[in-house]
């Protein structure tokens, strides 16, 4: 029996992570949130952890006295969420959305977890140096990400060596097909409006423009051992082959399924057992299943996110902080959908590049990323 923490309890992911132990029968060790703390005393009061933590400290000291009916110890800021992450439990779902994911699941990873990761920006930003622990503590990084969890599946048992390409498919967003000029005024509320997944506000903006799948490609590079150029984007709408391999034999290996994150979830938690309580996937109802290349010209997110990752060092943290910054400005209708991009170009290219890197490297770079894109972006409107 795994004892679980929660990373992002209250976001999408933490959500169907609990549903998924609730039908398991995993026991919960801890919980923690950004500031939602209605949402976390529900989840405290019903799943009983031994800790729970809210990065706001305000909101923090409120639910300590809502939950002072109970043992539960209540801790605060990040601080408080690295000594979660590190103190209990055996395995760590890390669904925290954004870079504030980063710390946490490190800390996790020095304590000897077990890591089932959601956050990709963990990878996408420290990804050499979250790799370099988890072997120095013989960790292991389990991938939640529905495509990445996809591949993880469609290599078990393939010979080591025998991997030609990985074949990383995406929906193509609320957008698919569209032009530059009909981009042009899309609104926050269209780009939210995905045609099979329900995500989170700044995951859906993203699989909107291609950064997901973009982020999804630097993710893969770290996970999987692979250079960029061995990895084939594909456009596929019906959201049921999830990613797969492409072999040296020319064989294929993919996973399907429905587009359901409780899935994925699941497989990482069980891993390498499987539950049976997802609804089953009919490919004669399914009929057709359709694949294209993405449109890189009007996209430009995916084709950035490419360029960081084969320049290396901090150019992928660049993009990654900027995008955070920019999609929150399109959501608070600062920003035109069009201009993510251009902002998250102008600040990976404004940020001075280092091969080797620190943890503070990296945040000293988002910041700078950030900044860049609330300077710029006063230009682009």
């Amino acid at each position: 029996m795994k004892e679980l923490v929660i990373l992002g309890s209250t976001g999408s992911i933490g959500i169907q992570g609990l549903e998924v132990a609730r039908k398991l029968g995993i026991k919960v060790t801890g919980l923690t949130a950004g500031k939602n703390a209605k949402l976390l005393e529900k989840q405290a009061r019903e799943f009983k952890p031994l800790y729970v933590a809210l990065s706001d400290e305000n909101m923090a000291r409120d639910l300590k006295i809502r939950l002072k009916d109970t043992d539960i110890k209540v801790l605060s800021g990040e601080d408080g969420i690295c000594d979660i992450a590190q103190s209990t439990g055996d395995t760590v779902l890390s669904a925290i959305v954004g870079i504030a994911g980063l710390k946490p699941t490190i800390s996790a990873i020095n304590a000897g977890k077990t890591i089932a990761l959601a956050n990709k920006e963990t990878m996408v930003t420290g990804g050499v140096i979250v790799n370099r622990l988890a072997k120095e503590n013989g960790v292991k990084i389990l991938p939640v990400d529905s495509e990445h969890s996809a591949i993880f599946q469609s290599l078990q048992g393939t010979p080591k060596g025998s991997l030609k390409k990985i074949l990383l498919t995406a929906s193509g967003g609320p957008f698919l097909g569209k032009t530059k000029d009909e981009l042009e005024n899309v609104t926050a509320k269209q780009a939210l409006k995905h045609p099979n997944w329900s995500m989170g506000a700044k995951i859906t903006v993203d699989s909107a423009t291609l950064m997901n799948k973009g982020l999804e490609v630097i993710e893969a590079v770290h996970l999987f051992g692979v250079s960029e150029s061995d990895i084939e984007v594909l456009i596929h709408p019906q959201s049921i082959l999830h990613s797969g391999i492409e072999l040296s034999d020319g064989a294929v290996i993919a996973q399907l399924g429905t587009p359901d994150m409780r899935l994925p979830i699941q497989y990482a938690l069980t891993y390498p057992n499987r539950a049976n309580f997802f609804e089953r996937l009919s490919l004669a109802d399914i009929g057709t299943l359709t694949f294209c290349k993405p449109d890189t010209e009007t996209f430009r997110c995916l084709p950035l996110c490419i360029e960081a990752i084969r320049k290396g060092g901090l150019y992928p943290t660049a993009v990654n902080g900027a995008n955070e910054e920019s999609v929150r400005l399109f959501l608070e209708g600062k920003i035109g959908f069009l201009d993510i991009a251009k902002l998250n170009e102008m600040a990976m290219l404004s940020i001075k590049n280092k091969a080797d890197f620190t943890v503070e490297d990296i945040f000293e770079t988002d910041a700078a990323a950030r900044r860049s894109v609330i300077e710029n972006s006063k230009n682009v409107v």
